[in-house]
């Protein structure tokens, strides 16, 4: 056999590649993870963020009052009423990587944006981005196609008031198949308004606005009859806090750095959590167990800081070590605000420091409680993951440190990392066969999981299956430590496999509901029909799309019913966990109250959940064809 010929390695092997052909290749470099719009963090609502970023800069800096979006279809517009951009400047500000005003913190203070690289990636990333300026009776426009100038308009007169508008169309072939979730929306649009007290903004006609800032955050997000005591709201010079405890599992928190939401924490909510425990010790003079002061505790943190330093580009985390330059620490100005602050607080309201005192006492308890099973469980559980047959792991995991060159490759990996949790031993084995070893793990359950509903925490430690998972995901010690980004539950799309997804789901919501909170949880959508002929297959999500490909393929196509996973092939189930996956988020909306819901759908068999099925029961026909 010939040996092979080394590859060569010349000047012709150098390439030097433009502004947006470089962001075109390496997306995830500037907007993170791509997806279709079924996660949070997925690229088109970061297209939509940074554009919006640009007039909350302006907002903030004194300049326009409210914002208008509307989304039509694949169609974005984004008007705002700030200065406007300087009409000589409108091609570059969009068009030149590193051009931005921005720079001079004169002009922007505060501000998130300073690399100036918003607006070009989204520019790169759109089939069609439209940008015009409108300052002082003129107005500018500019056409791009995926960063390249089509056409640039003469300066005309204008009637409209100063302010920006954006048009732009994401590329269809870089965001396959995406949709715009309406609870991730306005998830992102009251958070822009809880952020900047007096900001208008319109979404479609619906309009959000917020008076009280952090505490409008968390009382949207916490109910009344779930919460310990009420919201403490502190605010100071750029610093201002929300705190409250929930009578849940976990800890829930929200953060954010001059109005940007950092998903991912950093140095900010590293500092409130110290300073947090600190004082509290200090005020009632015991040396409680961090974990005890942190459980059930629902927070909202917000800085500004000058010119703030993220560990990436999407700027979910921040790793400003300073709130400007050689000015305190962020761990100092934090934890003063709240020794001073949070202390007066509590001496001036005695209930609601009697009610904390509660909490984190029965906190303890349970602690002291779970301790014993705890040890044994853990034991137990070193040694079935020596040999657990239940997890398949995957190279990446979303509690990583990121280093090196390879840090934004890393980071884009990461948001990657996905968790199966299917039933039986064919569905795991089709999925581990198609996988993405890099950033996909399955573990599998043995069949029906525990119905956990009105079970103590005890249960997690006593229940093997429950306690693998726990540590397969490494959450016992609190969300911080999470593996995996995406946790997606797949089982047949069956009775049998409904029920285990509402066991599942009943097991996270209890124990563990800032995964679901903090949107993690989703249910794999995998297709119930493959139609095809000699020439095309296609796969049907629904009866609908049944009909709807039966009647494309005319003649006699072949229709297949899935009726498990274990059914479809690994060589077809690659595509379906593949780029185009498709995944249904678990959300809690507003006004959710988790105990009611779990009562109501697994608690005992209760008459409104019988009445309930009697009055919605319904029978599919098939239908045939004369």
């Amino acid at each position: 056999m010939a040996e092979k010929e080394p590859m060569s390695y010349t000047e012709d092997n150098i390439r030097s590649l433009d502004w947006k052909e470089h962001i075109r290749l390496r997306p995830g470099m500037y907007i993170g993870k791509l997806g279709d719009g079924s996660s949070p963090d997925d690229g088109i609502y970061v297209l939509l963020k940074e554009v919006i970023d640009n007039c909350i800069d302006e907002h903030t800096m004194g300049f326009g009052k409210h914002i208008d979006v509307d989304i039509q279809g694949k169609t974005i517009t984004v008007r705002d009423y700030g200065r406007g951009i300087p009409l000589g400047k409108v091609v570059d500000v969009v068009s030149k990587m590193n051009t931005g005003a921005k720079y001079d913190s004169k002009a922007f203070q505060k501000s998130v944006g300073l690399n100036g690289v918003g607006t070009k990636a989204v520019n790169a990333l759109s089939t069609a981005f439209k940008v015009t300026a409108y300052r002082d009776g003129k107005e500018k426009t500019a056409e791009f196609s995926k960063g390249v100038l089509i056409k640039e308009y003469k300066e005309t007169a204008t009637k409209e008031p100063n302010g920006t508008l954006v048009v732009f169309n994401p590329d269809e072939e870089i965001f396959k198949n995406f949709k715009f979730v309406q609870e991730y929306l306005d998830n992102q649009f009251w958070n822009y308004c809880y952020l900047n007290a007096g900001l208008v903004m319109n979404l479609n006609g619906k309009k959000y606005l917020s008076k009280n800032g952090l505490l409008d955050l968390l009382e949207r997000k916490t109910n009344d009859d779930e919460l310990r005591y009420p919201i403490i709201h502190l605010k100071g010079e750029d610093i201002e806090l929300a705190i409250t405890h929930e009578n849940t599992y976990g800890e829930e928190y929200y953060s954010f750095v001059n109005g940007q939401f950092t998903t991912q924490g950093g140095t900010h909510l590293a500092a409130f959590r110290e300073g947090y425990i600190k004082t509290i010790r200090e005020f009632y003079k015991k040396d409680y167990d961090a974990t005890d002061i942190r459980g059930s505790i629902c927070a909202a943190i917000s800085v500004r800081v000058q010119e703030p330093v993220f560990e990436s580009q999407t700027k979910t985390k921040l790793g400003s070590l300073n709130v400007y330059d050689k000015g305190p620490s962020m761990r100092n100005f934090i934890g003063d605000f709240l020794s001073r602050e949070l202390d007066n607080y509590l001496h001036k309201n005695p209930a609601t420091a009697e009610a904390l005192k509660k909490r984190i006492e029965q906190n303890e308890r349970e602690r002291k409680e779970l301790a014993g099973i705890k040890k044994l469980a853990n034991e137990r559980a070193k040694k079935a993951n020596l040999h657990n047959k239940k997890l398949r792991d995957c190279k990446f995991h979303y509690n990583d440190e990121p280093g090196g060159k390879d840090k934004e490759y890393v980071l884009e990996k990461q948001k990657e990392t996905t968790i199966f949790i299917t039933e039986g031993d064919s569905a795991s084995g089709s999925i581990t066969k198609s996988r993405d070893v890099n950033t996909q793990a399955v573990f599998s359950l043995r069949g029906k999981p525990l119905n956990c509903f009105g079970l103590t925490k005890k249960i997690v430690y006593e229940n093997e299956e429950f306690n693998l998972l726990q540590h397969a995901l490494n959450i016992e010690d609190g969300y911080d430590g999470l593996r995996y980004n995406n946790i997606v539950i797949a089982t047949d799309a069956d009775v049998d496999g409904m029920h285990i997804r509402l066991l599942i789901m009943t097991f996270f919501l209890q124990f563990f509901p800032d995964l679901v909170k903090n949107q993690h949880v989703y249910i794999l959508e995998t297709p119930l029909f493959r139609v095809r002929n000699k020439q095309e297959t296609i796969y049907c999500y629904s009866e609908t799309e049944k009909q709807t490909a039966i009647d494309k393929l005319s003649g006699k196509p072949e229709i297949t019913r899935f009726k498990g996973l274990g059914e479809i092939s690994p060589e077809e189930f690659a595509g379906f966990i593949g780029n185009n996956m498709r995944k249904m988020p678990v959300i809690l909306e507003q006004g959710d109250h988790v105990q009611q819901l779990l009562e109501y759908y697994m608690g005992k068999n209760t008459p409104n959940r019988q009445d309930f099925i009697i009055d919605n029961l319904k029978v599919e026909l098939d239908l045939v064809e004369e």
